[in-house]
């Protein structure tokens, strides 16, 4: 009975000390909960927000985060001069970043691949190889419209969107507008989908999907880079080329619009730059104050880039037949859908492009037929 006794009173002990190690974990786990809901509360104040997201990661603030800003005009070009601005704003946030140049885009992402740097500013096209939930915000017709953008990047930095940010190792850390994209042509008769076949079309080098689609409506697709692009609609090499509006003085486009050309006036989307950090580097919770801090000067980066917009003359835009543009809207939407199912786009922002883009007209068709 005594040895039973001794037995039974070891075992309780044995249970206890086991409880207490389970227990510890889980109140490991309630703190982590705690100090999260903390750093994504945007009601507490920003100091003590920033303390609980140290808390949580232990990041050191102290560093300098090396940031590498895609701009194919370097140092003096409107994007650095933008990421420049936006330093200002983080660094308020008590973050530290060296803002460094790249004039190639596909340099400076291997460059982010290889830890060289921490983060890199890159176009939404080429961010869909990094996450392809915010890279599917530029898919073509996606947001026709402005405001239509401006509610998507208000969701994209909201918290309840965090953990979406993350993909793969990599962290978006801020998307910022980059204006409306329209096709460039150099005759005005292309007018109509119809009549770009036979033409000579430019198409990304990495995004071999895009010669596929313009292959099929009986085009000619010519390869080249982001780069040298414009210089290939500038000297004649190609017909037509699809980019933003806003590039329209900076890269000296109106020589390739000249004598005979135009801008179709139709929106294929509304295009993003967008900031991808290396997750070991920028926790999530660390990203989350520079999203915000990106989203914070959405007018002020949107205005910039109106003002470049601004300046086409009105010469040069080309009416398409209002007959045809449900058209123009069905060939975009069969084109999302086609590239949804080989993976390239991602369902869920499609969904909510479609969602957003009935918020503004509940009687397009898609929102009484929704496929999307």
């Amino acid at each position: 009975m005594i040895i039973l006794d001794l037995s039974t009173r070891f075992t309780k002990q044995c249970l206890a000390i086991l409880a207490g190690m389970m227990l510890i974990p889980l109140l490991a786990a309630a703190n982590d909960d705690a100090l999260r809901d903390q750093i994504y509360d945007k009601s507490l104040p920003l100091e003590r927000r920033l303390e609980a997201m140290k808390e949580l990661t232990g990041v050191d603030l102290d560093r300098s985060y090396r940031v590498c800003i895609w701009d194919i005009f370097g140092r003096s070009g409107p994007i650095f001069g933008a990421a420049m601005d936006q330093r200002a704003e983080i660094i308020k946030y008590g973050i530290d970043v060296e803002m460094v140049p790249y004039t190639s885009e596909s340099v400076m992402v291997e460059e982010l691949k290889s830890g060289t740097c921490d983060a890199a500013l890159m176009s939404g096209l080429r961010a869909r190889l990094f996450n392809k939930y915010t890279g599917t915000i530029d898919s073509i017709g996606g947001f026709p419209e402005r405001e239509q953008l401006r509610l998507a990047l208000r969701l994209m930095a909201d918290p309840r969107s965090a953990d979406r940010m993350v993909s793969n190792g990599y962290v978006v850390m801020g998307i910022a507008p980059g204006g409306v994209a329209m096709i460039f042509v150099n005759d005005r008769e292309i007018n109509t989908l119809a009549k770009a076949s036979g033409k000579r079309v430019v198409v990304l080098d990495y995004d071999p999907v895009q010669a596929e689609m313009i292959a099929g409506i009986g085009a000619t697709p010519v390869v080249a880079d982001i780069v040298n692009a414009p210089n290939m609609f500038n000297t004649g090499v190609v017909d037509v080329l699809a980019a933003p509006l806003a590039a329209y003085e900076v890269l000296e486009l109106y020589k390739g619009l000249s004598p005979d050309g135009g801008i179709i006036n139709f929106p294929l989307t509304h295009i993003t730059m967008q900031l991808i950090g290396r997750e070991d580097v920028f926790p999530n919770e660390l990203a989350q104050f520079i999203r915000e801090a990106f989203y914070k000067h959405y007018e002020e980066i949107s205005k910039r880039v109106s003002e470049e917009e601004k300046k086409v003359p009105e010469k040069w835009w080309i009416e398409i037949p209002e007959e045809d543009r449900p058209e123009y809207e069905r060939v975009m939407r069969d084109a999302r859908l086609t590239l949804r199912k080989r993976g390239y786009y991602s369902a869920d922002m499609l969904t909510l492009q479609r969602k957003i883009r009935c918020r503004d007209n509940p009687s397009r068709e898609e929102c009484t037929n929704p496929v999307e």
